[in-house]
Order: C-alpha cells, then sequence, then structure tokens
C-alpha cells in the first residue's frame, strides 16, 4: 500500500509471469523476505537497478546428487547459485550409501553453514535414500530399512522419500518397499521415482504407490504414457545422461505443466563450464521449446509437483527469489536473489566458506582387502564369455556374445576392443571382488579407477593388464578414495576426501585436476562418446538396463538375476 519502505525494491525489469506466460516491465518490491507488490512507484531501503533485465523466478532443481559434481556442498552451492538456482531437491543417496544417515546430516548441516545476512542462499529439500542398498545384490556401507524409514521420515531433516529404484520390490509388494511407502504416505511426504521402460499394468501398479515423479524414461511414448497416467517428467540435462533431448519431444501445449528439469548427476567442470539449470534451459530453447514453457518447468511445475508453497513464481505472498537475465532465449544470469537477499552477480557469490564443514563420519571410509595382479585374472575355458557394451552418450549397456582366448587361466586382451572391468567391495575389507568383460570404451595401455560407482560406491577400475588394474586399486585405497590413472608406470591420483567421493578442495582445484585426470583417461584412448570417469561410475548401477557388475558378479537387470561371464555350451 505504499505507507512505508520495503527493504528492497527491484526496479524496472521487464518480469516474467509464469501464470500468463507473459512479461511486463515494472519493479519488485521485497519485505520480510517475500514479495509484496508487482508494479511501481515502491520505495526500498535498498533499490537495485534491473533495467535492461528479465527477472525470472529463482530455478530449482528437480532431482540432484550433488555428491557426483565431485564438490563439497558448500563448493556445490557456489557454482550453482551464480547460475540462478536457489532451490535444489537432493537425494543424498550416494553418501548414505557409504555413510549411513550420518552421512545425510553431514550434507545438510553443511549446506546450512552457508549465510547471506540471515539466509540460506540455497533450499535444499532433502529426500529419504528409499533403496539403501539400491539392491540385494551388492555390498554398500550401511542398510536403510523398512523400519529406519519410518524413523527418519519424521525427522524435518527430511522432505521426502527419495527415487524408488527398486521397482521390482514394488511391483512384487514386497514388505519393506511396502513399509517404506507407507511410511511416507502416511506422513504426507513425496516420493520420487525412477522406473525405466515400466509401462501398462506394471506403470499402474507403481503409480498405485503414489510415486510421482520419474526421470528414466527411454522414449516418447513412455513419457507420454507416464504423463496420462498422472506423472511429473523430470527432463534429465546431466553430465553423462541428457534424455531431456529426446524426452522433450513429449512435451506439447497441453501437457508441458506435467514436465519439470533435473540434472541427475552433474559434475563440478560441466557446472562450471556450461551452468547448471540455465544450460537445460539453453537445451530446451534449442530444441524449439517456447521459453514461456521452458522457464515454467523449471520453476512453478517443480515447486507445484513437490508443494513448495511460495516458491516458483513472481507474486505477492511469494518468496523473493529473483533472477535476472540477460534475455529468454540465452539466459545468462546477472544477478540473484534469494529471500531478498543479493546472493549473486556477474558470476561471483556474495557468501564466504572459508573453513569446510566436515566430520568424523565421512572421513578414511575405503576400507578395501589388499589385491594383487592374480586378483583380476578371468577364465573362459570355453572361449565364449558374455560381455558389456556401453552404449554411447546414454547409461544403457548391452549384452553380448564374444569370442575370447586364454592364456595361463586369463584372457588376453591384445588385438581386441575388450578391457577388464573390476567392482572391488570397499566398505568392510571382505574381498568381494567382481569381474567383467566391456567392450568398445577404447581404453588401452593402462587402468583407470574411482571410488564413486553408483549407487553402493565400491571401487571401479578398468583396464588393460592385471599388473595396472592391482595399482589403481591399491592407490584408490592409499588416497582415501579418488580417480586414479596409471599408465606407462606414471601414476594420477586425484583424491576424494569426503566419503571417496567429494573433495574438500575449492571448486577451481576440483575442476583442474578433474580435467587433468580425465585428459589422462582420454590419452589412453577413451573414446569421445564416453565420459571417461563419468560413464564408468555407472556400470556398476545394478538397476538400469540391461547389464551391470556389482562386487557380487555379473547382474542382469532385466532378468533381475546374476549371470555367469562364462557362456558354455
Amino acid at each position: 500500500m505504499k505507507r512505508e519502505k520495503c527493504d528492497l525494491v527491484i526496479k524496472g525489469a521487464q518480469i516474467f509471469n509464469v501464470f500468463t506466460g507473459q512479461t511486463e516491465e515494472g519493479d519488485i518490491a521485497v519485505a520480510d523476505g517475500k514479495i509484496v507488490a508487482i508494479g511501481r512507484g515502491y520505495e526500498g531501503k535498498r533499490v537495485y537497478d534491473a533495467k535492461g533485465y528479465t527477472a525470472i523466478p529463482g530455478l530449482i532443481d528437480a532431482h540432484i546428487h550433488v555428491e557426483s559434481s565431485l564438490l563439497s556442498p558448500e563448493e556445490f552451492a557456489s557454482l550453482a547459485c551464480v547460475h540462478g538456482t536457489t532451490g535444489i531437491v537432493a537425494d543424498p543417496h550416494e553418501i548414505v550409501n557409504v555413510c549411513g544417515i550420518e552421512g545425510a546430516e553431514y550434507m545438510k548441516e553443511a549446506f546450512s553453514k552457508l549465510r547471506v545476512g540471515k539466509v540460506c542462499p540455497l533450499d535444499v529439500y532433502l529426500q529419504l535414500p528409499s533403496c539403501v542398498p539400491a539392491t540385494p545384490f551388492e555390498t554398500s556401507g550401511a542398510v536403510i530399512d523398512g523400519t529406519e524409514t519410518e524413523r527418519e521420515l519424521e525427522r524435518d531433516l527430511f522432505y521426502g522419500l527419495g527415487e524408488m529404484m527398486n521397482y521390482p520390490a514394488v511391483l512384487a509388494g514386497e514388505e519393506d518397499a511396502m513399509r517404506k511407502l507407507s511410511a511416507a504416505k502416511t506422513l504426507g511426504k513425496i516420493v520420487d521415482g525412477h522406473a525405466p521402460s515400466l509401462t501398462g499394468d506394471e506403470l499402474n501398479a507403481y503409480l498405485c504407490a503414489e510415486i510421482k515423479t520419474d526421470h528414466e524414461p527411454f522414449s516418447v511414448e513412455e513419457c507420454r504414457e507416464k504423463v496420462a497416467r498422472g506423472m511429473y517428467i523430470q527432463l534429465r540435462n546431466g553430465s553423462s545422461a541428457h534424455n531431456i533431448v529426446e524426452n522433450v519431444k513429449a512435451m506439447d501445449e497441453f501437457n508441458f505443466r506435467r514436465f519439470i528439469l533435473c540434472s541427475d548427476d552433474k559434475n563440478a567442470p560441466d557446472l562450471s563450464r556450461n551452468g547448471h539449470l540455465d544450460d537445460a534451459l539453453r537445451k530446451l530453447i534449442s530444441l524449439g521449446v517456447p521459453a514461456k514453457y521452458a522457464v515454467v518447468c523449471a520453476t512453478l511445475n517443480t515447486a507445484e509437483c513437490y508443494g513448495m508453497k511460495g516458491r516458483g513464481a513472481l507474486a505477492p505472498s511469494y518468496c523473493a527469489d529473483v533472477v535476472l537475465v540477460n534475455n529468454l532465449s540465452e539466459f545468462r544470469v546477472h544477478a540473484v536473489f534469494k529471500d531478498g537477499e543479493q546472493v549473486a552477480e556477474n558470476g561471483k557469490v556474495l557468501f564466504s566458506h572459508e573453513k569446510r564443514y566436515l566430520t568424523d563420519a565421512v572421513k578414511s571410509t575405503v576400507r578395501m582387502k589388499d589385491v594383487t595382479p592374480d586378483s583380476f585374472k578371468i577364465d573362459i575355458p570355453s572361449g565364449k564369455a558374455l560381455a558389456m557394451y556401453v552404449r554411447p552418450r546414454v547409461l544403457v549397456t548391452e549384452k553380448e556374445t564374444v569370442s575370447v582366448r586364454c592364456e595361463g587361466g586369463d584372457v588376453c586382451l591384445e588385438n581386441t576392443d575388450l578391457v577388464k572391468l573390476a567392482v572391488i567391495e570397499r566398505h568392510f575389507a571382505s574381498g568381494n571382488i567382481g569381474l567383467a568383460l566391456v567392450r568398445g570404451y577404447g581404453l588401452k595401455g593402462g587402468a583407470i579407477g574411482v571410488s564413486v560407482a553408483h549407487d553402493s560406491h565400491n571401487l571401479v577400475v578398468m583396464g588393460d593388464n592385471n599388473a595396472d588394474m592391482a595399482r589403481v586399486a591399491r592407490l584408490l585405497k592409499e588416497a582415501g578414495g579418488g580417480m586414479v590413472a596409471v599408465c606407462n608406470g606414471k601414476e594420477d591420483v586425484f583424491p576424494l576426501d569426503i566419503a571417496g567421493l567429494m573433495s574438500s578442495a575449492p571448486a577451481e582445484e576440483v575442476i583442474a585436476r578433474a580435467a587433468e585426470i580425465g585428459e589422462t583417461a582420454r590419452r589412453m584412448g577413451v573414446k569421445e562418446d564416453y565420459e571417461p570417469f563419468m560413464t564408468l561410475v555407472f556400470l556398476s548401477l545394478a538397476v538400469i538396463p540391461k547389464i551391470r557388475l556389482t562386487d557380487r558378479g555379473l547382474f542382469d537387470v532385466e532378468k533381475f538375476a546374476f549371470a555367469d561371464l562364462e557362456i558354455k555350451g
């Protein structure tokens, strides 16, 4: 009513309205962290000149595993905020699989310590991981069963239940899975989905569990069926998986309100080079999506899907989460406001975090039994083996039958496009090692390895000789986790000291080291179609078709059972 000065007035912006799809020039008046008016003539204790910029609501990532950025929570926030992100639905699935609930507590506390005045620059809606471990066919560092899920969901720590990847357990009505889903329903907390290729009767059954979202559809037809059955489709624009390109084809002028944007997994170099959700917005525009649809998908749709009261729009009573961009096609972020406080401008954050928050629970988490070159021998007397082919630029793998030659009880890889893959248990030093053959990756002359391995995060090592594979494993243990490359006697080690998943180093250092070791892998022949380490970490994910490797052996996802590496008869 203009009876007194507002705390802040953002003046002269072109304000995008997510309710009408139109823009209007005017002022955004803010008091007590809320938008109190859109109009003209407001006075403020602080005034920000936004002339020449377009104001959109703060961007909200509908599903992300922060750990996959390789950054500490503080450093992730620094990169995300400058790109207009004001909220994330974070599933700490990775760190909880290593450290249990203490891992989630660490993540929440680290984020909460960031401050601009009294404001945290990033809303973090933490989901309780639903699948720890993701399947019963691997060894994780923790187990979160139905009883613990019931107890933990009652805490304010968790906003909802994370992606229900074990869809076969849901379809079978298994007691523990039902207990988790019932706990979320009783408490009125949202459940995220993960159901690749699920259609028809199985989709109906899955949705009867009141699962609301999915980021794993493989086709336009699958997306349309899931939208028709009431789901929200999370269009994924990550570092390894970009199904946004195919799945956005299912969007039209009527159903666009059922599409939301997510990253799932976004690494530090990608965040720094290409951005976060602003990158996804640019991708949508390049794919022919109208700008008004794209912005709504990144803001209002997500807020409504997750019941985020007061988020996702620029309107009276809504939280003053405002992003100023150059226009609605390039989405170059100029300034970011969170709850009325400016948190970033011109690519720089306005908050500091000089001291990283760490707890003992996330330190020294690699406990591995010693390995030798003989640990990696693969004997195939029949001469025929089941190999894994990694499809370029997607997470899906294929099963292939290959002919192999063995000498001295071990497969010969010379003059083939095969390499060995090993998954080594690292939580309890059990000595478990799963072995497989991979075709087409391109790696030659050494070995690479990483302590990030979805979803139980054992060690993943790939190589074309046993000695280098053993050396990579030992270096990972000595470093407490990380990324390692060994080639022609040269060793490159990039430690990930937070649970073997993230680095406590500054973002610039993480980006530089990740790029350096990635280039080392490229020089070893890894093809351009594969992100050397980020693709590697998904090869143990036993919930994405068609074949994976866990510490307990080769796993056929379609049959949901272990498979023999050797083909007999």
